[in-house]
């Protein structure tokens, strides 16, 4: 099954949505191999399996932005559904109510993403953690090391660039 899905494709697929690591009903159908309607379906037939912490509906301005984020979901930009988004509990009980090998096996895959990305932001805390220790220590001759590192560590949003020459 790893070699079916990669890893990096599931990880592509999780984005941060109110603060949460979330996946959208569109990318969990196609990883499951399900339309879209089946996988919500089931999801409505089993209503209290899905407590709010499990997941929620995009507002149209949230719906919009992940649009725009990702060129994939550019057929959701003229749907007037809004789509549903399930957090990392979300995804375990679809697995109970997609009563499929492949929902189970594909469940498996997106936790240990889950799990994997968890430990990589806190590996990155603990090293922050360590280079504020540090610099505690050593005096200001070394700010500007520890401020390098700091903006290797810490991701920043990219300035849009213009593509092309300019003319006077």
């Amino acid at each position: 099954m790893a070699n079916i899905i990669p890893a990096e494709r599931i990880e592509k697929a999780i984005y941060l949505i109110r603060g949460r690591k979330v996946m959208i009903d569109r990318d969990l159908a196609e990883l499951y191999q399900v339309e879209t309607k089946v996988l919500n379906q089931a999801v409505k037939r089993n209503q209290d399996r899905f407590p709010e912490g499990f997941m929620f509906q995009l507002s149209k301005k949230e719906k919009a932005e992940v649009v725009t984020i990702c060129d994939h979901l550019k057929e959701l930009k003229y749907s007037y559904r809004l789509p549903y988004v399930f957090t990392e509990q979300g995804v375990a009980m679809l697995s109970s109510v997609l009563n499929s090998k492949r929902a189970i096996q594909v469940n498996i895959l997106i936790i240990n993403t889950f799990v994997k990305l968890r430990e990589l932001v806190s590996s990155h805390k603990d090293v922050l953690r360590k280079i504020e220790e540090l610099e505690g220590k050593y005096d200001k001759q070394f700010k500007i090391v520890f401020d390098a590192i700091r903006a290797l560590i810490i991701p920043t949003e990219r300035s849009k660039k213009r593509i092309g020459f300019m003319v006077d």
